[in-house]
């Protein structure tokens, strides 16, 4: 089985941010590929079903960001998922709106989603799909830049990024990582 987590924060207040892109992602592919997301499990919302021709999980932990590695590393004891077979979807300052990076094991880069993830599973070699949200012009404080809503130029281009962002986990799904970066790394799917 596979497991695809996407990461963000529970609740209407955070649900356009740029930090929940993570989420965005996970819940257009789950619909794109007709997986329910509505069981409550592994403190998470969970869909589970065949997508890509793979048995799937998709996990949306509700624990918020910085406490993701709770849900993940539960979901991965309960179903023996090898960390091989995680993927983790999460918003990245170090790229360009945008873009889209595929990239195996690393550090946390101070995410602090993948912080916890990687201190509970004790491992750094899962699969991230990055998705770009950009820094901040300025002298903008980082964690204000991560919680707030997408700009208007953003919401404009949002689902172009989200449907770059489901075709790369669709091609890591299908081909693996190797084809899914030769594919999709160092490109911008922006006008």
């Amino acid at each position: 089985m596979k497991l695809v987590v996407g990461l963000g924060n529970p609740g209407p207040k955070y649900a356009a941010t740029r930090h929940n892109i993570g989420f965005l992602v996970a819940q257009k592919f789950a619909e794109k590929v007709g997986l329910a997301l509505k069981r409550q499990a592994y403190q998470a919302v969970v869909g589970t079903g065949r997508a890509d021709g793979q048995e799937t999980m998709v996990l949306l932990p509700q624990t918020f960001m910085n406490r993701s590695g709770i849900s993940v590393a539960s979901a991965c004891k309960a179903k023996k998922i090898v960390v091989e077979d995680l993927i983790v979807i999460h918003d990245e300052i170090d790229l360009p709106f945008g873009s889209v990076r595929i990239k195996v094991g690393g550090g946390h880069g101070g995410h602090n989603g993948l912080r916890s993830i990687v201190d509970l599973l004790g491992s750094r070699d899962f699969l991230r799909l990055r998705v770009g949200i950009g820094r901040p012009a300025g002298p903008v404080d980082v964690a204000r830049y991560v919680l707030g809503p997408f700009s208007s130029t953003e919401r404009a281009q949002l689902d172009k990024v989200l449907e770059s962002s489901v075709k790369a986990l669709e091609v890591l799904l299908l081909n693996g990582a190797q084809q899914a970066m030769n594919e999709f790394n160092n490109r911008v799917f922006l006008n």
